[in-house]
C-alpha cells in the first residue's frame, strides 16, 4: 500500500493570497519589466538622444541692442566640420569587406540622424561645411570617389526633395579632400575632381551684413612659385580694405598658435602642437597641424576678420589672436562624426546680423556674428550602455528565483532579520513558538481516516538495507498522541513523545530498520540538469525580450536610413 499525502486546500489558498498580498515578482513579471526597460533604452539611444540638442542648445544672441530686436534681424548658419566619411583608407580594411561595410553603415547613420534630427530642426538659413568631407579623398579611384560622393549626398540629404533641400550650402576644401601641396602638384586631377562637385576652393559670399572669406588653406604654405599657392595668395591680395562690412575668415587648417596653448573648457583631447612635414627637393608640404606663423599673420592683416572658423583638429579649441586692429577670436570646431577620434561630436550655430536691419551702429557691426557650440549624442557611450545593460539582463535572468521575489515589505523584513539575528546571537536556548504559522498536510490511513499534521524536518537515519524515504512530523493539535500510517509488509508505527510541548516524533520500524522522514531531502536532480533547465529558462526569456525589441530597433534603423 502507498501513503497518499496532499497539502491542505486552505493552506494552498492562504499561500496564494499571501503571495499576492506580498507582491511576488516572478520571472514572467521580470521579463515584462526588462522588455519595457529595453524598449525605453532603444528609443532613447536611437531616437530621443538626437532631440536633446534641441533643448540644450539655441541660436546665440548678437549684441544687447540687436538681441532685443526681431528674429528677422538675424541670419542663421549651421556649421559642420570634418565628416570624413569612412572608406577603405580609414582603418585599412579591404573594400567591400563586412567589417568595413558595418562601420560605414553605423557611421553614416549617426551623421544622417544628427543632421536630420539635431541640426535641421533649428531651421538654419544656410549650411557651412569646414572641409574634409571625405577621408581618403585624394587617394581614391574615380569609382571609389563617386561612391563616397553618393554616400555624402545620402547622409546630408542632398538628393532629397524636401523643404530643406533648397538651403544654400557652402563648402571648404580639406586636406582629406585634395591633399597637401606635395600631392596635388603631382596629381592635379584631384583638384579638378573636387571642384566639379563642390565648386571653387577660394571664394567669398555675403550673408546679411557679414562677408565670409573662404580660403584653400592647403595651398598657402606650398611652394611659392606653385600655381595653386600663387592663385590662393592672389585671391587674398585682391580684397579691398575699404570694405566696411565685417568679415569672417573660413579656413580648414587652423591659424598658427604657440605650442601647449590652452584651448578652453570644451576640449576633451590633449592639445596638439604644431607639426609640419615637407617632401624632399622643396616639393611642398605632406602634413601640417596649423598654418605657419607667417601665413597666419599675413592672412589676419589682409582680411582683418572679426571671427575665424576652422576645422582639421577634430576637437574644439578657442584661441584669441592679437592683431594690429584688435583681438580676433578663432573657433576650431570638432568633428561631426563619432568615428574620428572625438567622443563628443559637435556642430555650431552661427547668428549673423541681417542686412534687413534699418539702423546698425558701429558697435553692432563689431558684434555682428555670434556663435554657439552644440554637442551631439555620445554614440560610444550609448553602445557601452547597451553592452552593460545586456550583461545585467543576463545576470538578473539567471539568478532570479524561480518562485519569484517579494516586492514589498523590504524594510520591515530587514529589521526583522536584524532583530532575529541579534536574538540568536545573545540567547543560549531558543524555544520554539507554538503559535507560529506553519504548513499542514492531510494523511489518510488504510481505513480512509484523514489526519491533519504539522510538517517538520528531522535528521535522517538509514541502514545499509532497502532504504525507503519516510517522514518525521510534528503534531499540530494538542492531545494528539500518534500518527496512523499504513505500509505494505510488516512493521508498526510507534509514537514517542519528545521533550517539547505537544510534539511527537514518528518512527517507523521495519524489521531491523529505523528511518525518519525528511520532507526537505534533495529532489534527486543533478546540478547539471538544474543548470541546463536554468539556461533554457534564460534563453526563453531572452527570446521574449528580443521578440519585442529587435523589430523596434530595426524599425528605427531603417526609418532614419531610408531617404525621404
Amino acid at each position: 500500500m502507498d501513503i497518499y499525502t496532499t497539502s491542505s486546500p486552505s493552506s494552498s489558498s492562504q499561500q496564494e493570497k499571501k503571495r499576492k498580498r506580498d507582491g511576488v515578482f516572478g520571472p514572467m513579471h521580470l521579463t515584462i519589466f526588462l522588455t519595457c526597460v529595453w524598449a525605453t533604452t532603444i528609443l532613447y539611444g536611437e531616437m530621443l538622444s538626437y532631440w536633446v540638442p534641441l533643448s540644450t542648445c539655441s541660436w546665440p544672441h548678437l549684441s544687447p541692442s540687436s538681441s532685443s530686436s526681431s528674429d528677422d534681424h538675424h541670419f542663421k548658419i549651421a556649421v559642420i566640420a570634418d565628416p570624413q566619411i569612412m572608406d577603405s583608407t580609414t582603418h585599412g580594411f579591404p573594400r567591400k569587406s563586412f567589417i568595413l561595410e558595418l562601420l560605414q553603415f553605423y557611421t553614416d547613420l549617426y551623421m544622417r540622424r544628427a543632421f536630420h534630427s539635431s541640426i535641421l530642426p533649428f531651421k538654419p538659413d544656410e549650411i557651412l561645411f569646414l572641409g574634409d568631407q571625405f577621408d581618403g579623398g585624394p587617394y581614391l579611384s574615380d569609382e571609389e570617389w563617386q561612391e563616397s560622393m553618393s554616400r555624402f549626398k545620402h547622409i546630408f540629404g542632398l538628393n532629397e526633395q524636401t523643404r530643406n533641400s533648397y538651403i544654400p550650402i557652402h563648402y571648404l576644401s580639406g586636406n582629406h579632400d585634395i591633399g597637401y601641396s606635395a600631392y596635388y602638384t603631382q596629381h592635379p586631377e584631384v583638384i579638378t575632381r573636387y571642384e566639379k562637385e563642390f565648386g571653387k576652393r577660394n571664394y567669398n559670399f555675403t550673408v546679411g551684413k557679414v562677408e565670409f572669406i573662404v580660403i584653400d588653406a592647403q595651398t598657402l604654405d606650398g611652394p611659392k612659385e606653385g600655381r595653386e599657392t600663387s592663385s590662393s595668395w592672389d585671391f587674398i591680395q585682391n580684397f579691398s580694405e575699404a570694405n566696411q562690412n565685417p568679415r569672417v575668415l573660413l579656413t580648414h587648417i587652423p591659424l598658427y598658435r604657440p605650442d601647449n596653448t590652452p584651448c578652453g573648457q570644451h576640449r576633451s583631447s590633449p592639445i596638439i602642437n604644431q607639426r609640419v612635414y615637407r617632401s624632399g627637393f622643396d616639393q611642398g608640404i605632406t602634413y601640417q597641424n596649423y598654418l605657419s606663423k607667417e601665413s597666419s599673420e599675413l592672412l589676419l592683416s589682409k582680411i582683418k576678420p572679426v571671427l575665424v572658423l576652422s576645422g582639421h583638429d577634430h576637437d574644439q579649441c578657442t584661441f584669441i589672436h592679437s592683431t594690429s586692429s584688435g583681438p580676433v577670436t578663432e573657433h576650431t570646431l570638432g568633428t561631426v562624426s563619432w568615428q574620428q577620434g572625438n567622443l563628443y561630436p559637435s556642430f555650431m550655430l552661427l547668428s549673423v546680423l541681417s542686412g534687413n536691419a534699418s539702423s546698425v551702429s558701429n558697435d553692432d557691426l563689431n558684434h555682428s556674428v555670434s556663435s554657439q557650440l552644440c554637442h551631439l549624442p555620445f554614440q560610444t557611450h550609448i553602445y557601452i550602455w547597451y553592452l552593460c545593460q545586456a550583461l545585467v539582463t543576463i545576470v538578473v535572468l539567471t539568478t532570479w528565483p524561480t518562485n519569484g521575489f517579494s516586492s514589498s515589505g523590504y524594510v520591515g523584513k530587514f529589521f526583522e532579520f536584524i532583530k532575529n539575528a541579534w536574538h540568536n546571537f545573545t540567547a543560549t536556548v531558543k524555544e520554539k513558538n507554538d503559535e507560529e504559522d506553519c504548513e499542514y498536510e492531510m494523511v489518510w490511513d488504510a481505513e480512509g481516516t484523514m489526519h491533519l499534521i504539522k510538517k517538520a524536518a528531522s535528521k535522517v537515519n538509514s541502514s545499509n538495507v532497502d532504504t525507503r524515504t519516510v517522514a518525521s512530523y510534528w503534531l499540530s493539535l494538542p492531545g494528539s498522541y500518534g500518527l496512523y500510517s499504513y505500509f505494505s509488509g510488516r512493521g508498526n508505527a510507534v509514537s514517542r513523545p519528545t521533550a517539547r510541548k505537544h510534539q511527537q516524533e514518528v518512527t517507523v520500524e521495519m524489521g531491523n530498520q529505523t528511518l525518519l522522514e525528511d520532507p526537505k531531502l534533495p529532489s534527486g536532480k543533478s546540478k547539471v540538469i538544474r543548470c541546463i533547465q536554468r539556461l533554457v529558462r534564460v534563453v526563453k526569456l531572452v527570446v521574449v525580450i528580443a521578440a519585442v525589441n529587435v523589430p523596434l530597433y530595426m524599425m528605427l534603423l531603417f526609418k532614419d536610413w531610408i531617404e525621404r
